[in-house]
């Protein structure tokens, strides 16, 4: 028969170490099991237009690295600016509240005014996608080409339809309007999918927009012109760049939407937002994305991954050419 002999001390000594051990095991699980929960999404827009699709397709491979749902929250108004007041006002930066933004637009909006919060405590972390702006007729519309736009814009002030006021496709057409001497009166329409419908029913004389969105609304409209390159030839009309008919060096007018986050949610916790990024970059690693990008018609070419520095580059270029651009915008 053996006999075990315990030593009080030791066991005192060990159990101290044990229970200090367990005491710290739950910060560890509690860090390395995020998240626990779903993730709540606020989108600066209404529901079904672009920002929509392009969030449920991104977001149906992204949950699937993630262990998790998103649930996304609709906030349109003001241009975007309720969306972002909601998010900085009332969502906790705890890493469980995201924003999923039009960096193009969305960032122009505070070049004009600034918002109610610093536009340093938030920051984008995730592209998604790079979309050139394009100025595009409905099917029926007596203006076929833009030697009628101009023609006509030159006898009286045509409406366009914008979805914002503030927005890279809005720069493109004043600065059209610069160098051609066509007079043109932006309208904003609230969102991609009412600029479509303003100039398929005539309600403008043509609009400008957001080329995925214009690809989108297929046969019913035709596209004139892009503010940029022109990526995917007869999706759009095999429409020709501004700067190659005009001869301006306007940079790239783009639409680019990110996913964004309180600054003070990634300092307060790295290893969340280490989980974040790194599973957003999983999710372009993944074939299934570009399947379900396509699937919510997404325009392949346009799917472009970019990360902390590029969003950071992004947003510091819409600001400055916000500044540069303010008097047009404002006087329009």
């Amino acid at each position: 028969m053996t006999k075990t002999v315990f030593n009080r001390r030791g066991f005192l000594k060990g159990s101290v170490a044990i229970t200090g051990a367990t005491l710290a095991m739950p910060s560890i699980a509690r860090a390395s099991s995020y998240p626990e929960r779903n993730i709540n999404v606020v989108i600066p827009t209404r529901e079904g237009g672009g920002a929509d699709r392009n969030f449920r397709a991104f977001s149906s491979i992204w949950k699937t690295k993630l262990g998790v749902d998103f649930e996304p929250g609709f906030f349109p108004g003001a241009s975007g600016r309720v969306g972002y007041e909601v998010y900085m006002g009332k969502n906790d930066p705890d890493a469980y509240n995201l924003i999923f933004g039009n960096m193009g637009p969305e960032v122009l909006n505070w070049a004009m005014q600034a918002p109610s919060f610093n536009i340093d405590d938030y920051f984008y972390f995730g592209r998604v996608d790079t979309d050139p702006c394009a100025l595009f007729v409905g099917a029926e519309s007596n203006l076929q080409t833009m030697d009628d736009i101009i023609a006509e814009g030159k006898k009286r002030k045509l409406n366009v339809g914008t979805s914002r006021m503030a927005h890279p496709a809005s720069i493109g057409l004043l600065s059209l309007g610069e160098v051609t001497g066509a007079q043109f009166n932006l309208i904003p329409l609230s969102g991609g999918k009412n600029t479509v419908a303003g100039a398929v029913t005539g309600e403008v004389d043509f609009s400008v927009l957001t080329s995925g969105s214009v690809i989108a609304a297929g046969d019913a409209v035709k596209t004139l012109l892009v503010f940029g390159e022109n990526r995917v030839g007869d999706a759009l009309d095999n429409a020709p760049s501004m700067n190659s008919v005009y001869g301006t060096d306007l940079p790239e007018m783009l639409s680019s939407r990110a996913f964004g986050i309180h600054k003070k949610a990634a300092d307060d916790h790295p290893d969340r937002f280490e989980t974040l990024t790194r599973t957003f970059k999983e999710t372009f690693e993944d074939p299934a994305l570009l399947e379900a990008y396509v699937a919510a018609r997404g325009t392949p070419e346009y799917l472009n991954y970019g990360g902390v520095e590029d969003c950071a580059a992004f947003k510091a270029a819409m600001l400055e050419l916000g500044a540069k651009y303010k008097a047009l915008l404002s006087g329009a």
